[in-house]
């Protein structure tokens, strides 16, 4: 027995000694990451990448400004119609309350188009269609308002205490929040299948009865680049918010939260994401050798 009890306490001693090894390993790679003398040139005006595994911040800059968000807000609108549970099969028509009244964009969604509520989920979060995020909050119990306080609540409850809400598009200047926060959104959102397949679908047909499919893209770019390994993403442009960024990212084996905001060059968020990518390779490149 007193054998036993002492393998036992071996064993015991031995797993202690290779999880120690591997929070110092883990330890030594962000390290590796965040000492990095020769930083990532950003040039989005906020910028903020958090390493999951390790639950901190490799990079920040500005992150705690709070600021408009544009059509990141489609992931918390999502997360809201989603908790619902209501039936995805559900056919919606467009009408004229789902047009913007806030900016007057324009729309290849037509009033009278008829989809599942499922498909308009999936072009809100992948296209950033404002119609299609306009129908699902309209269509929802008790409208778009009881929409609009859902998520207010929902970013509450996970901490967001710099994040307010005014409509369910992200058109509003007033939907505001902070890179912080938007971490935390990112986190919670990729807890959702649904959500992470859409944002990450590279593009998509609808049916319009008779005619012609109409064809949609990812907003983001990066998801059809094979070198990227994307595990959520979402874009946003209003005037006020610039041009923005969320992802969930696997790069060189380290999971990372990408929040770029306020890019007003066209091509700068995508740029600032190649930027990272390549900083965070070479930095851990130095470890392995």
């Amino acid at each position: 027995m007193q054998t036993i009890k002492l393998r036992m306490l071996g064993l015991a001693c031995a797993l202690l000694a290779m999880a120690a090894a591997g929070h110092a390993q883990e330890e030594s790679a962000v390290d590796a990451i965040v000492q990095n003398s020769a930083k990532p040139n950003l040039r989005s005006s906020i910028a903020l990448i958090y390493d999951e595994q390790a639950q901190r911040p490799l990079y920040a800059k500005g992150e705690e400004n709070v600021v408009p968000i544009a059509s990141i807000t489609k992931l918390m609108t999502a997360m809201v119609v989603l908790d619902a549970r209501l039936p995805m099969d559900e056919k919606i028509t467009l009408t004229r309350q789902d047009e913007d009244r806030y900016k007057f964009s324009r729309s290849r969604m037509r009033r009278g188009m008829t989809l599942e509520r499922g498909e308009l989920l999936k072009l809100a979060l992948m296209a950033s269609e404002n119609r299609a995020a306009a129908a699902l909050a309209r269509t929802f119990p008790g409208g778009a308002e009881a929409v609009v306080a859902l998520m207010n609540d929902k970013a509450r409850a996970l901490g967001m205490t710099n994040t307010h809400f005014i409509d369910p598009t992200g058109l509003h200047a007033g939907n505001v929040s902070t890179a912080q926060d938007l971490v935390k959104l990112v986190l919670a959102a990729r807890g959702y299948e649904d959500i992470q397949r859409a944002t990450t679908s590279v593009s998509h047909m609808v049916d319009v009865g008779g005619k012609r499919p109409m064809h949609f893209v990812n907003t983001n770019p990066l998801v059809r680049n094979s070198t990227w390994e994307i595990g959520l993403s979402k874009t946003g442009y209003i005037s006020e918010a610039g041009r923005c960024l969320v992802m969930e990212a696997r790069i060189s084996q380290r999971t990372v939260v990408i929040v770029l905001l306020d890019s007003w060059g066209k091509h700068t968020r995508v740029s600032d994401a190649n930027r990272v990518r390549r900083w965070m390779e070479s930095s851990l490149a130095r470890t392995a050798t």
